[in-house]
């Protein structure tokens, strides 16, 4: 007679230590016969890192960890249990409304559904209100495998058309997972946390919007629902207060007040620029091109090209339906010609470089452009400065010798840590991103180039504590290991903007190469480098972050010399007359209205100093300033005014010269 054997497998805890467990027990099973105290708090738990429902069996050998609420991984599962909670609320209140697909985004998760009329932002509060009755009824989730006969005869029955046209969706041979919470239940991946209780009422339900089944402007118009959730009330009002934060400093919002920029239908994701916003627009550029200064050329590459480069480059089957194109008949014949607006600098650097014989002496070889490119964008994607359609890259290509190599990294890397710095960004991440699975180059040459960066980023680790760093495995790009640089804001959000890339595919493929010491060809390496990243973008971050009281060097009006009294004019005059004699950049206001009316205008548009001037400081050559932000106004010396605002107005870099 044959007797049934339990399989057993080995667990191994995050503290080292292993136990051996029956492999048909689940987690929550496993969470228990370690502390019954552990098994209230456990929400799921991962097995080599991957996260599982607590009702999964443990079925094979493997690392193991216990997840608590208050573990980083569980906020994904807390804002997906949370959007099933807003998909069982809606189909209450709201019979015939069919649900489509809620997944979890960044800082939050959406549903859509298919309802007759579009939800307004007045229905939030009564769904969050049937949201959180859900939650107290602390339902546990429980998963089913269905056939996809009965997974379609069930929805069709239900009346949900979307739900079988997902179900339809799903390779055969998967698992059709069913998460039911008490009676109500949904098409799902999984994983899940125990019960609907432990979603918590630390969410929010944030705004209604429009959006094509499988974004498809072909397809029905569903409405969508987004919301957000934490662990626990206090990261939640922290995460509203950004928000608040962050509207008051919206760029565009900025823009209009300041008469820095608009955006018109008939330029699609291209900026006007304005007087004050151009001009802050070639401060930017302007110092980037002294930081450049002896170090890099400075070069400009042909805006159109012929679609034989971007063939040649790769860009056109890689990019192609992201270019602006256009098509021209030929000079001396009825034959058309593709062309291309460049989406990118690379291609034309590297036929700067290959015209004329280089050697290894002339390397590392440094082309820098303020090139400016093409993109098409979707138009639901842009989004005042931050993405647009037409901008400008801070780019640089260094071509050098292999053993050049680190050496250009740890100078592209002080470059960039400075600029920031000089802006006043000082928490920075540098992420190196390794070989991708699809990529070009041979694996030595990714083993080098890899090598190289960890050894930089060690040494950047080394030279200062502030710097954090990281790996993000298979992010590289597909001809080469990359450093992604990001910065935090004033108010906590990160931005990613510097990138250093190390390309081993553009050299081969236009054949660029230099004469090595033993007079044979060889080919260079090709770094791609930028700091501001897009510098429309980059603008669009400096005056959020300061939310548009700008450092004085930085303001494109720096200072307003405005009078009390018609008798004091000429006197303002001077006053602005060697204001900018000295540098500055200043308005005047003469007009016959109030100080405190003059005062309270310029501080809207976010004019740094404003100096006030009447009969006394005529005849004392004086002025009252008051500095944006501030109730307070301090008299002093003119001369001493101009001295002082001098200073503040001289950028940082043209500072530190002077100081050496």
């Amino acid at each position: 007679m044959s007797q049934t054997v339990s399989k057993t497998v080995s667990m191994q805890f995050p503290d080292g230590s292993k136990r051996e467990y029956d492999a048909a027990i689940s987690g929550a099973e496993l969470a228990e016969s370690i502390s019954k105290s552990l098994a209230k708090k456990a929400v799921a738990y991962a097995v080599d890192g991957v996260v599982r429902d607590l009702s999964d069996p443990l079925q094979h050998s493997g690392s193991i960890e216990i997840l608590t609420r208050d573990d980083p991984r569980a906020l994904e599962l807390i804002r997906h249990d949370c959007a099933h909670v807003l998909a069982e609320a809606v189909q209450e209140l709201f019979p015939g409304t069919q649900v489509t697909i809620g997944p979890v985004i960044e800082n939050g998760f959406y549903y859509d559904f298919a309802k007759n009329e579009p939800f307004t932002p007045d229905d939030l509060p009564l769904i969050e209100k049937k949201m959180r009755e859900i939650i107290a009824r602390n339902k546990p989730f429980t998963k089913e495998i269905w056939s996809r006969e009965k997974a379609r005869k069930v929805f069709a029955d239900k009346g949900e058309a979307y739900k079988v046209e997902l179900v339809d969706a799903i390779p055969e041979g998967q698992d059709l997972k069913i998460y039911a919470q008490g009676d109500w239940y949904d098409l799902c991946r999984g994983p899940h946390m125990a019960s609907t209780g432990q979603v918590g009422n630390a969410f929010k339900l944030m705004k209604v919007a429009g959006a094509y089944w499988r974004g498809d402007s072909n397809n029905p118009m569903l409405s969508r629902i987004y919301g957000t959730a934490f662990a626990t009330d206090a990261e939640l009002q922290s995460y509203l207060h950004v928000l608040e934060e962050a509207e008051k400093r919206d760029h565009r919002k900025l823009g209009r007040e300041m008469d820095l920029f608009h955006f018109q239908e008939e330029g699609p994701g291209v900026v006007f620029w304005h007087a004050k916003g151009w001009r802050m627009f070639q401060t930017l550029v302007s110092y980037m091109r002294r930081r450049l200064d002896g170090v890099y050329q400075e070069v400009n590459a042909p805006q159109v090209l012929d679609k034989s480069l971007w063939e040649t480059s790769g860009h056109w089957g890689w990019y192609r339906d992201n270019m602006f194109k256009v098509t021209v008949a030929g000079d001396e014949t009825d034959d058309e010609r593709v062309f291309a607006l460049k989406p990118m600098n690379c291609p034309g650097h590297v036929q700067i470089f290959k015209h004329g014989l280089k050697s290894y002496r002339d390397l590392p070889v440094r082309l820098a452009e303020f090139g400016n490119v093409h993109r098409y964008e979707p138009s639901g994607a842009l989004h005042g400065l931050m993405r647009v359609r037409g901008f400008t890259q801070d780019d640089a290509h260094v071509f050098c010798t292999d053993e050049q190599m680190a050496a250009e990294c740890l100078r592209i890397n002080d470059l960039i840590l400075s600029v920031y710095k000089d802006f006043g960004f000082d928490e920075i991440t540098i992420k190196l991103s390794t070989r991708p699975e699809k990529r070009v180059g041979s694996d030595a040459l990714w083993d080098r180039a890899e090598s190289v960066m960890m050894g930089v980023l060690e040494q950047i680790q080394q030279q200062s504590n502030d710097i954090k760093t990281g790996i993000l495995p298979g992010e590289g790009a597909f001809y080469g290991p990359k450093f992604e640089y990001t910065l935090k804001d004033a108010i906590g959000r990160e931005w990613q903007c510097g990138t250093t890339q190390v390309d081993f595919n553009l050299p081969e493929r236009f054949g660029a190469f230099y004469i090595d010491s033993t007079s044979e060809k060889k080919q260079p390496v090709m770094i791609h480098r930028a700091i501001c990243g897009s510098m429309e973008r980059f603008l669009g971050i400096l005056i959020e972050n300061f939310a548009g009281h700008l450092p004085l060097w930085f303001a494109p009006v720096q200072v307003v010399v405005a009078t009390i009294t018609t008798e004091a004019d000429d006197y303002g005059r001077q006053v602005a007359k060697e204001l900018k004699a000295a540098g500055l950049q200043v308005i005047t206001d003469f007009r016959n209205e109030k100080i405190n009316y003059k005062v309270r205008e310029h501080s809207l548009q976010k004019v740094p100093v404003i100096l006030v001037c009447g009969m006394r400081e005529a005849e004392e050559r004086t002025v009252n300033m008051r500095r944006l932000g501030s109730q307070n106004q301090t008299s002093l010396s003119l001369d001493d005014a101009i001295r002082q605002l001098g200073e503040e107005a001289t950028p940082p870099d043209l500072l530190r010269a002077a100081a050496e």
